[in-house]
């Protein structure tokens, strides 16, 4: 028999508050009713879960253990309410979409939303992620579709044309940097501000300056944006973006933008799913849409 999930709820409140009379009481259950069913827990497991002292309820190796996957099973539960809710309130189609970091701060939400005004009685949940995540998160059937930058392992997916976006060296105003453009080869003296080791641009920068057989000096990483232009700011050094991104925080920052002469530097974005989509369905008209926007 399967462990109920108002067990595995009273099980974590009382991992939590360490005392079985306060967890009872969060759970709106008497004490002995609550007492019941730990020991039922224990009796499916096989396994002690707390040690019973006078102090409190202690977790045991195999509790703790029991602690992580009860939490997973729970906002499981939660997640797939909230979804259901969604076909509750009248919604035909939830469709969970993942883009990556730099479509998600130039265009992505602006050509979801116009599809939303076109098909409300679709939902559209919309999550940022690295491109390499997204890849493996839609090839896992955790999401319907993904935005990720062309040069990503989707082999195996279906996957079509989407934007594009160039890269752009942000440094501050006052910087003596000569030119309307600046190849990537001419910065890599100088202290770079990027992104964190896991994403995608991160990773095409390290493979160019290689290709240069030169290193580039990163001297602070973080993980968006606004923080790698935060840091130019500062003064901490010159920092890579997509271009229409980074003007975003120009006039606020006093900075200035510089596109790079590169030809790798312009980046193809992909729209990409398990199997290419039908035509008439909620997900294949959403992929139309964006690569109409595109377009």
């Amino acid at each position: 028999m399967l462990p109920d999930i108002d067990s595995l709820a009273l099980f974590v409140k009382t991992a939590e508050l360490q005392n079985l009379t306060r967890a009872a009481d969060a759970c709106c259950i008497t004490v002995p009713a609550a007492s019941r069913r730990l020991n039922l827990l224990e009796h499916q497991f096989k396994a002690t879960l707390f040690e019973r002292h006078s102090r409190g309820m202690q977790l045991t190796p195999a509790g703790q253990h029991l602690l992580k996957h009860a939490r997973e099973v729970i906002a499981a539960l939660l997640h797939m309410r909230s979804e259901m809710a969604n076909y509750a309130a009248g919604k035909s189609a939830v469709l969970r979409v993942l883009g990556n970091t730099s479509a998600m701060a130039q265009f992505l939400p602006l050509d979801i939303a116009s599809y939303q005004t076109k098909f409300s009685s679709v939902r559209i949940v919309l999550e940022e992620s690295w491109s390499d995540d997204v890849v493996r998160r839609v090839r896992a059937g955790e999401a319907d579709l993904g935005v990720v930058v062309e040069g990503c392992d989707a082999q195996g997916m279906w996957a079509a044309p989407y934007r594009s976006d160039l890269l752009a060296a942000v440094m501050r105003k006052d910087d003596t940097t000569p030119g309307k453009s600046v190849a990537f080869a001419n910065l890599l003296e100088r202290d770079l501000v990027g992104l964190e080791a896991g994403s995608t641009l991160t990773t095409l920068l390290a493979a160019q300056a290689a290709q240069q057989e030169q290193s580039m000096a990163l001297r602070v990483q973080v993980r968006s944006f606004e923080a790698v232009c935060r840091a130019v700011q500062a003064g901490l050094g010159i920092g890579i973006l997509p271009m229409q991104a980074a003007h975003s925080f120009v006039h606020a920052m006093e900075l200035r933008v510089v596109p790079l002469s590169d030809a790798w530097a312009m980046r193809r974005m992909l729209l990409c799913t398990r199997i290419q989509p039908p035509k008439q369905t909620p997900l294949g008209q959403l992929v139309e849409h964006l690569s109409t926007c595109a377009a």
